[in-house]
């Protein structure tokens, strides 16, 4: 199976041209690919042109000029619009698609098995960084789908800079990832928010609260790996910080917020999981064992 080892002679199709899809087409350009793009509302394709880019007059044009085509559109919605056109599928037909578009892993999986069915060679992804990170060595992507597909095109997508990892041959593991590691970004960032309105309430500006804020940040990557080892393990340590005292602070953070009028329905939330762990016999454990109780099929 040939791989491509000099990317001038490499060529790629970019599908979406949104501001990561312009990201992502710009970084091969500039890496020296032969790079054909294409999205469904015209017009987003001009600076790209201009640097070299071939603008293709539909979506099946697109991607018969070359055997690779990264797609990135806002969802599988969007991407089986346009990949399942038959004259698409037809076009697609012993080339190789990675969906780099964000979804669910059954979304994944469900294209995966429909590019199978239709002689598509399939790889999906994720990107885990912002958009400005694009063909510097700080992006981070994720992949999967067969590890040989992904063998042979990862030259030409070392042209996207950062770091690229192969999850394995579940077409949806990187759907999974994607999912999680967003559920802790928005998550967290759904606390600051709320934490710069108590502080606002308080008296307290965002600009004030950021510098602690950064320093509440700094605590937690070290806490996931140790947190991680007692998921696995079953062990729930909570010898620093047993959920009880968890639950207390979080009871405080529920009366400060809506003594001010500030809905805190979503630490209400969370302190609930806390006092059912707690009911559950496992004051002792530390917070992590909420998982537990999330988790209804294997529960607490």
């Amino acid at each position: 199976m040939s791989v491509h080892t000099d990317r001038s002679a490499a060529t790629v199709t970019v599908l979406g041209l949104g501001p990561m899809g312009r990201a992502l087409a710009g970084a091969f350009l500039a890496a020296g690919l032969r790079t054909t793009v294409w999205n469904r509302t015209p017009g987003r394709d001009a600076e790209l042109v201009a640097r070299g880019a071939i603008a293709a007059a539909s979506a099946e044009e697109a991607v018969a000029a070359a055997p690779l085509t990264v797609v990135c559109v806002v969802n599988y919605d969007a991407s089986d619009a346009v990949l399942r056109r038959d004259a698409v599928a037809t076009a697609l037909k012993g080339r190789t698609v990675v969906n780099l578009s964000a979804d669910t892993p059954g979304r994944a999986r469900d294209t995966a098995e429909w590019a199978a069915r239709h002689g598509i060679r399939y790889l999906d992804g994720a990107i885990m960084t912002p958009t400005p990170t694009i063909g510097t060595d700080d992006a981070v992507f994720l992949y999967s789908g067969p590890e040989e597909l992904y063998r042979e095109h990862r030259p030409a997508l070392d042209a996207l800079g950062g770091t690229h990892t192969h999850l394995g041959e579940d077409a949806g593991r990187a759907a999974a990832y994607d999912i999680a590691l967003l559920d802790i970004f928005w998550t967290a960032m759904a606390g600051y928010a709320h934490a710069l309105a108590v502080a606002r309430a308080e008296g307290v500006t965002a600009g004030e609260l950021a510098p602690f804020a950064q320093g509440i940040a700094a605590i937690l990557p070290p806490l996931f790996t140790e947190f991680a080892a007692d998921t696995d393990a079953g062990t729930y340590s909570g010898e620093l910080n047993p959920i009880t005292s968890a639950a207390s602070t979080m009871a405080h953070i529920v009366h400060a917020s809506e003594a001010h009028g500030i809905d805190a329905s979503v630490m209400r939330v969370i302190e609930g999981q806390a006092r059912r762990v707690i009911a559950l016999g496992h004051g002792s454990d530390g917070f992590t064992r909420v998982a537990e109780v999330l988790d209804g099929h294997r529960g607490a």
